[in-house]
């Protein structure tokens, strides 16, 4: 349905009006005390530090082997192309065209989707409560690295059982079905403490080391957000340049071990029969989908500190090109590593390649680096890279959250953002003392698949539906031609009416359908804990009905007359701008 805002008639066939709107940076809540990011590469960096996340890192080729190898680029090209980055340059135009958070910038959306916001926000306290442990974990393995020989190198220390075993550097090694690594016991009963738990129903006490790490991981995360995106900018030009120098280093030194080689075909060799599965292409457009990160809150609150006329449509091509190149490169650095484990161990490359989850990055990995020359120095630079790889994407989810309500409470919190983000670090710290028991991994990967899993896409889902649907499609496309001089394509049009949807749609509908066991370990979850998860993912979500039903409960008038006002935008961009900028000529 196409409506016309009052005072709005004629905006974008006046070319004199929309050059000034441009030249003047005016948008919707934006005022000159609002923050500014000091230069064009900050937000190039934050949003690429946001999107280049721990998950590129294990997730990305670990499912591109199981799904075909080279096949797999395929249906993860096509699922890039027509669902996430049409949804990334989404979130950045509108963040940049109302230049306000994920709560108040449904007022001028769609009002009665302003519980997409609150979602928003709960969404993202339950990823702060879990992720930031897996940094807690690097630091650990950081801490742990300054060492003449690594931790998990033998199987000699007082955590280790009589079913430690290691292959390097030996023969004729029995290994059996009970048989562990060094790093795997490393990992499990030095840093976990898993096995003094006894699954959720008994987590066991706090793990005072992991505590004091994620204090410190907490106190980095204050102090790079305390004074807002000006901070934040200028500690991203390290946290995500860092990882791409380690990365090369790490590949050109995987490059030269032995067996490399075999991991890298292993890598690419294309199945091109997993085309024919449908599992392929859900696992394509979910990996694209988390990577990318529309839905967080994170692209509209960093845009929304742009200049008015900044070209986010290039932005959104570059971030989105460097994302997917990271990934694909990360998959080159673990799977030369994965060979040169195959060839130590005179085993297949999937023998060793099963893990898809943080235990590759903690068991895996690291058993590798403590078996090359300079093991120290190569796990100092691993994990350091881990720790910066995590930051990045932590400063972007809380900057969501901080943004979001900050604009939505303004004549509160305006002058209070010290107090604010350390009140928010306090709940997050707290929400998180849960994960770091002796069963915290336990609570992590029940936190991963649930608290930000099939809610967050429906999320994203809605808020599609919403701008291009309620909004309208041409209105959108009005708003992006006032910042850049030039209106999206047909491409990008039919991209956000239809095909996003659905690829949204069809990664939801998947999800729900399949619903394998939840295990971690040799640890299978009871029925009472997938309950707790579905009630996790339902208490962020719930909030969207629940908005609705008090929208069109407060809001007077007949029914019709109150659906017309709560899908009515409630301002314009011409109601945040002087008269003289609202002035039409009329032919």
């Amino acid at each position: 349905m196409s409506r016309t805002l009052p005072g709005t008639m004629g905006r974008d066939r006046d070319p004199l009006t929309a050059s000034r709107g441009r030249d003047h940076g005016l948008g919707l809540g934006r005022t000159d005390s609002r923050d500014k990011l000091s230069k064009k590469m900050d937000f190039l960096l934050s949003v690429i530090g946001f999107a280049v996340d721990l998950g590129n890192v294990w997730r990305f080729p670990y499912i591109c082997y199981q799904n075909g190898g080279g096949a797999f680029l395929i249906p993860y090209t096509i699922m890039a192309i027509f669902g996430g980055v049409p949804l990334f340059y989404m979130e950045l135009a509108l963040g940049q065209f109302h230049r306000t958070g994920a709560i108040s910038i449904w007022k001028r959306i769609c009002p009665i989707f302003k519980g997409i916001g609150y979602a928003i926000c709960i969404i993202g306290l339950y990823v702060s409560f879990y992720y930031n442990t897996i940094i807690a974990w690097a630091l650990y393995y950081f801490y742990s690295s300054f060492s003449e020989t690594l931790p998990w190198t033998s199987c000699d220390n007082p955590w280790n059982t009589p079913n430690c075993t290691s292959y390097f550097g030996k023969s004729n090694i029995s290994w059996t079905n009970f048989s562990k690594s060094p790093a795997e016991e490393f990992y499990t009963r030095k840093v976990l403490g898993i096995h003094e738990a006894d699954g959720l129903d008994d987590v066991g006490g706090l793990h005072w080391q992991l505590l004091l790490c994620l204090f410190i991981i907490f106190t980095i995360v204050y102090f790079s957000l305390w004074k807002g995106v000006k901070t934040s900018g200028k500690v991203v030009w390290v946290t995500a340049t860092l990882p791409y120098v380690v990365l090369f280093i790490l590949l050109i030194r995987g490059a030269t071990l032995p067996g490399a080689w075999r991991g890298i075909l292993f890598y690419l060799r294309p199945n091109w029969e997993k085309l024919t599965d449908t599992t392929v292409w859900v696992d394509a457009a979910a990996q694209i989908f988390f990577s990318l990160g529309p839905g967080f809150g994170v692209l509209l609150a960093l845009a929304s500190y742009n200049p008015f006329n900044n070209n986010c449509y290039r932005d959104a091509i570059i971030t989105s090109v460097v994302n997917c190149l990271t990934s694909f490169l990360s998959g080159f650095v673990i799977f030369t590593v994965l060979g040169y484990m195959a060839e130590m161990r005179d085993v297949e490359v999937e023998d060793v390649a099963k893990d898809k989850g943080p235990s590759l990055l903690f068991i895996t990995y690291p058993e590798a680096i403590a078996n090359m020359v300079g093991s120290t120095f190569f796990a100092i630079i691993f994990f350091l890279m881990m720790i910066t790889l995590g930051l990045d994407s932590t400063f972007g989810g809380l900057e969501a959250v901080i943004t979001a309500i900050m604009d939505e409470y303004p004549h509160v919190l305006s002058n209070r953002r010290e107090i604010f983000v350390l009140g928010l670090v306090i709940v997050c710290f707290t929400g998180s003392l849960s994960t770091l028991t002796q069963g915290g991994a336990y609570v992590v990967k029940l936190l991963e698949e649930f608290g930000a899993g099939c809610s967050i896409i429906a999320v994203v889902f809605l808020e599609a539906i919403a701008v291009s649907w309620f909004y309208g499609i041409q209105r959108f496309c009005n708003d992006v031609k006032s910042m850049l001089g030039f209106s999206p394509g047909v491409y990008w049009r039919v991209c956000w009416v239809a095909v996003s949807p659905a690829f949204l749609a069809f990664i939801i509908v998947s999800s729900l359908l399949d619903q394998p066991p939840l295990m971690l370990f040799d640890y299978q979850y009871p029925e009472w804990t997938i309950s707790v998860g579905f009630l996790i993912g339902a208490s962020s979500f719930i909030w969207i009905p629940v908005y609705m039903v008090y929208k069109l409960a407060w809001t007077p008038g007949s029914f019709k007359q109150r659906l017309a006002v709560c899908i009515r935008p409630e301002k314009s961009v011409r109601d945040q701008q002087p008269d003289s900028l609202c002035m039409v000529s009329v032919p």
